[in-house]
């Protein structure tokens, strides 16, 4: 890691790390204090892509080395997209709007150290302003990709590789926070009606169809439970995978923009 940058969001410190590659990483312990969640950071990493979290050492105010978990930019959006704290949407907003365009400012990762070199040395202020002319095109022909895509980036990037599985009433919550006004009752009706969950009642009531388990869209879990008695019942839940949490904030995002 080469750089740490404390931001404030309402008061609270927020720690970003720079890597060796300019990419931001996240303090996780910063990041739940900061949207209100009150839960351990490793209690939290079991639910994120390994790929976006890393072990770190910091120092504290007292200069003590400190174990620390970091997650990568979309693993804070996994982090914040997946909390029902009223915080997390105006949180998303802010790193959006004024902790990343800050980091990336005029398209490139400087440090005060890089800042230094390129006053410095006026060649290599030319080369790299003559990289950022070239980048900021590169960045306007993507702003008009992005805006096309939109309902498409909305959330797919975030979560539609990812393995973990939500309970619909959790995807209500997800989906609320993408700007689709719907709850877990009014998501259910909605998927028994365009025919991703059965319908018909008895025991196999709000289960995945067919078509939706073909289309990899949900998972069954399934839980032995004993009762008193000694008998045992098996309990069936529907859990909706990372590609049908993309797709059905996709679908009915768009059908709110409509």
């Amino acid at each position: 890691m080469t750089d740490i940058v404390r931001h404030a969001f309402h008061g609270q410190a927020v720690r970003v790390i720079t890597d060796e590659h300019g990419e931001p990483w996240f303090v996780l312990r910063d990041l739940l204090t900061a949207i209100g969640v009150v839960r351990r950071p490793a209690s939290v990493i079991e639910r994120l892509d390994p790929d976006g979290v890393r072990q770190t050492y910091l120092t504290d105010s007292l200069g003590r080395q400190q174990e620390a978990y970091i997650v990568s930019v979309p693993g804070m959006y996994e982090v914040v997209l997946r909390s029902d704290s009223p915080t997390a949407v105006p949180f998303r907003r802010w790193v959006t709007h004024e902790v990343l365009p800050s980091i990336r400012r005029h398209g490139v990762y400087a440090t005060p150290a890089a800042a230094e070199v390129m006053l410095a040395d006026p060649d290599v202020m030319i080369r790299v302003l003559t990289e950022l002319k070239a980048e900021r095109e590169q960045r306007a022909a993507l702003a008009a990709r992005v805006e096309a895509d939109a309902p498409k980036v909305i959330f797919a990037d975030a979560v539609a590789a990812s393995e973990t599985t939500v309970l619909v009433g959790e995807l209500a919550k997800i989906m609320r926070g993408n700007g689709v006004n719907i709850g877990g009752t009014r998501l259910f009706a909605r998927l028994r009606e365009d025919g991703f969950l059965i319908r018909r009642r008895g025991t196999d009531w709000n289960m995945p169809t067919q078509r939706a388990m073909d289309l990899g869209l949900f998972v069954i879990k399934e839980t032995a439970i004993t009762h008193s008695d000694g008998h045992v019942t098996v309990s069936k839940t529907p859990k909706v995978t990372g590609k049908g949490q993309a797709y059905f904030i996709n679908r009915y995002a768009r059908d709110a923009a409509a």
